[in-house]
Formats: structure tokens, C-alpha cells, sequence
């Protein structure tokens, strides 16, 4: 879900072409993996499955997305989620049940041989499990693209790598990175290009977000934009109802945040979340090392366990390999 400030945005962002973004991109993982699972299906629907019925649609994500990142002169590495914090299993709880009422709603689009409503409703229903997670670990280990374990928040850990200049930007659907204080984010990089959308193709472009700017755009702090995530509502708590972005940013600009917290929601205390977003657990024990792939090791896995084709996959890991893996790809194929 994220924080909701999409509205009060839309003059504080800046379309970018591919050429703007060269450098070293902190990926959210599980924003990513959600994405691939929403949209590499069938039209009806189904996810890309192996002959054994596992789903395969994350891995085809993150073969060709990262073959069109390094092919553009983007160095992804990805961040995956640690354990969330207490004040967010309530979030955790609501996502499973909209996710298993989807699942149930799919299925029961497909019995009425209503496509398109299969198709939004399979895609709200995506879920990563253990076998998600350990199955993109793997591949990104073949395919030579660090990884790093984030202790709680991955977007917070994004942010963090974002700040220490260990990265360029921060990539993720969510606005939350900005709260986390990433100085740079990039949306819609791990699903930018032409693509279908409720039965007709669309073109989606990155959208690059600069903390600084953005906050001298709405005359706030940062401080007070994490105040006024807390009004409208994030992955922690729920916001206050009837208040969206337009006037969470009148009433902090105004100086009304504590007044308006104390009398819709007197029994919330915002300090842990407000604290949460400013000094997010994260770590610096990581190293950012891009090898050159494991080209049998990718065609086994892809290819000899998940009936991937070979020359979809040999054609991805051409755009992956260095000079001296070609001549490895070349003797292969």
C-alpha cells in the first residue's frame, strides 16, 4: 500500500528517460516481486507457471528487468524486507484477507467467463512466499546482482544506502522511501515500457522524485512529511478518516498536527512511527559486488527446473555477460 501523498505530489516529480538513471539503483525487492507476480500473467489471469505448477512469473521479472537495467547502464542491487515491526502486523493482516478474498473473486471471474475482471482480481491477489524469496535469492546469486538482507524495512535500508552514497537512487512503487528519507526515489523502473492494462497497451515511464526538491515544493520539512504520512496513513497505522493528502498538508503546514491527532485519535501516540521513519533499523553490512553470471547455472535452473526457454534466456543473459562471458554464451549456444 505505501503512504498515500500521490495527490500532492504531481508538481513535485519529474518524468525521466532511461538515459537520466544510470548509476546504481537500491531496489525494493518485495515491491519489485509484488509487481512482477501483479503483471507477467496470462489474460486470464494465470501467473507464469513451470510444468510442475510453481510459479515463475518473479523470475521472469527479474531476468529480463535486470537484463534492460544493465543493458541501460543501471546497476540494480536488491533489498529485501526484514522482520516488520510490531505496529505493522495489523497491515500484515489486512493484505492476507484482501488477498484471499481476490484469489476467491478470480477464481469465481473465471467461472463466469468474465476475462478482464479474472485479470484484476488475479492480480491483486499475488502474494511472495518462501518459495518467491528463496527462488529470487538464487537467481540473483547466478546471475552475479548483490542482494542484501535489510534487518527490518527494505525501502528504510534502501534509503539508508541512498544517504551514505552507496547508492544512487532508491527504486520502488511506494512513497514511503521519501519518509525514510532516500534523497533520490525512482518509480515505475520495474515496470516502465509499453505494456497491457484492462485490455489495451499503455506506456509507463520512470518517474524520478527529488527529496529536497519535493520538500521545498510543498513548503514542508521532512519532519513534517512523515507528519502528514501519519495523517493520511501508512504501512504502520491507518490515518485518520476523511483526511487525504490536500489536507494532511494544510493542517501540518498550519502547525495542527498534535491538536488534530488529539482529538480524532486521542488513545494513538505518533511518537513510535514518527521515530520508526526518522531512525529505521538498518545496517551497513553489506558489500555491492556485480559478477559475471553463472551462465550454466542460470540455464539449468531457468531452463533444466522451471521450462523456461532456452532462447528467451540465452538472449537476456547476452545483454547480463561481460566480453569474456559472451565467448562462454557463444560456445554454449
Amino acid at each position: 500500500m505505501g503512504v498515500a501523498i500521490r495527490d500532492i505530489l504531481a508538481d513535485c516529480k519529474e518524468t525521466s528517460t532511461w538515459d537520466d538513471l544510470s548509476g546504481i539503483a537500491a531496489v525494493d525487492a518485495h515491491n519489485a516481486l509484488y509487481q512482477f507476480l501483479s503483471i507477467i500473467r496470462q489474460p486470464d489471469g494465470t501467473p507464469l507457471m513451470d510444468g510442475a505448477g510453481r510459479i515463475t512469473s518473479h523470475l521472469s521479472g527479474i531476468l529480463f528487468r535486470t537484463a534492460n537495467f544493465l543493458e541501460k547502464g543501471i546497476k540494480p542491487v536488491f533489498v529485501f524486507d526484514g522482520k516488520p515491526p510490531e505496529f505493522k502486523q495489523e497491515t500484515i493482516r489486512e493484505r492476507r484477507l484482501v488477498r484471499t478474498r481476490a484469489d476467491e473473486a478470480w477464481k469465481a471471474a473465471l467461472r463466469e467467463g468474465d476475462i478482464e475482471e479474472a485479470y484484476k482480481q488475479a492480480s491483486a491477489s499475488a502474494r511472495v512466499d518462501s518459495h518467491t524469496l528463496t527462488s529470487s535469492h538464487e537467481l540473483l546469486d547466478l546471475l552475479g546482482i548483490p542482494w542484501v538482507q535489510a534487518p527490518s524495512e527494505g525501502e528504510a535500508q534502501a534509503a539508508h544506502m541512498a544517504r551514505s552514497g552507496s547508492v544512487t537512487y532508491a527504486v520502488s512503487q511506494d512513497y514511503d522511501s521519501l519518509l525514510f528519507g532516500s534523497p533520490v526515489l525512482v518509480r515505475n523502473l520495474t515496470v516502465s515500457g509499453r505494456r497491457k492494462a484492462r485490455g489495451r497497451t499503455i506506456t509507463v515511464n520512470p518517474e524520478r522524485i527529488v527529496l529536497s526538491s519535493l520538500l521545498d515544493c510543498l513548503g514542508v520539512t521532512r519532519e513534517q512529511l512523515v507528519e502528514i504520512g501519519i495523517l493520511v496513513g501508512t504501512d504502520f497505522n491507518p490515518g485518520i478518516r476523511g483526511v487525504g493528502g490536500k489536507t494532511a498538508l494544510k493542517v501540518v503546514r498550519n502547525g495542527e498536527f498534535e491538536s488534530l491527532i488529539a482529538e480524532k485519535q486521542p488513545d494513538f501516540d505518533p511518537g513510535p512511527i514518527r521515530e520508526f521513519f526518522q531512525n529505521p533499523p538498518v545496517t551497513d553490512d553489506y558489500t555491492l559486488e556485480w559478477r559475471t553470471p553463472d551462465v550454466d547455472g542460470v540455464v539449468e535452473m531457468l531452463c533444466g527446473r522451471y521450462d523456461f526457454s532456452e532462447e528467451r534466456v540465452g538472449s537476456a543473459l547476452a545483454k547480463v555477460s561481460t566480453k569474456a562471458t559472451q565467448k562462454t554464451l557463444d560456445a554454449w549456444f
